[in-house]
């Protein structure tokens, strides 16, 4: 069946034209902020990770005064190496939140800003435990203090 009209043409039909969608990628203020599911499964990743560095670094900490011999006492390591591999961690969260404002990926600003918050407590408490150890061990014997922050007498 053909339209109305002449014989042999066909007419074309007109409808109605929607107008156009919003289009975020025009106009003075373009939406260029991270995609929300891959900013999360970024912010996650990043926040295991870390988690995954710390319990390494302390776990090994801790087998450090741990023996399987029930005759000999072992005392732990120092704990400032340890603090000091804890405050690379620390900076990489840092380093990772910058990277993520410049992306607009808010939930890994966040998350990268408060693991990096977290540690420096840890980093803080751990430096405090182990100030408050050396001084306990310094018997007064010696005139001149050791450690990572004080110089080295001779």
């Amino acid at each position: 069946m053909r339209p109305a009209g002449r014989a042999g043409t066909v007419k074309a039909m007109n409808l109605p034209v929607a107008p156009p969608a919003f289009d975020a990628t025009r106009g003075p203020r373009r939406c260029d902020r991270a995609d929300t599911g891959a900013d999360i499964g970024v912010g996650c990743g990043l926040v295991l990770l870390e988690l995954t560095a710390l319990v390494i670094d302390f776990g090994l900490w801790f087998l450090s005064g741990v023996t399987l011999d029930p005759v000999e006492i072992v005392k732990a390591d120092p704990l400032w190496g340890y603090l000091t591999a804890a405050a690379g961690v620390a900076a990489f969260a840092l380093v990772a939140a910058l990277v993520a404002a410049r992306a607009r990926a808010v939930v890994t600003v966040v998350s990268q800003l408060v693991m990096a918050v977290l540690i420096t407590v840890v980093i803080c408490v751990g430096a405090l435990g182990q100030a408050h150890d050396d001084r306990a061990v310094d018997d007064g014997a010696r005139s001149c203090p050791t450690g990572p922050a004080t110089p080295r007498c001779d």
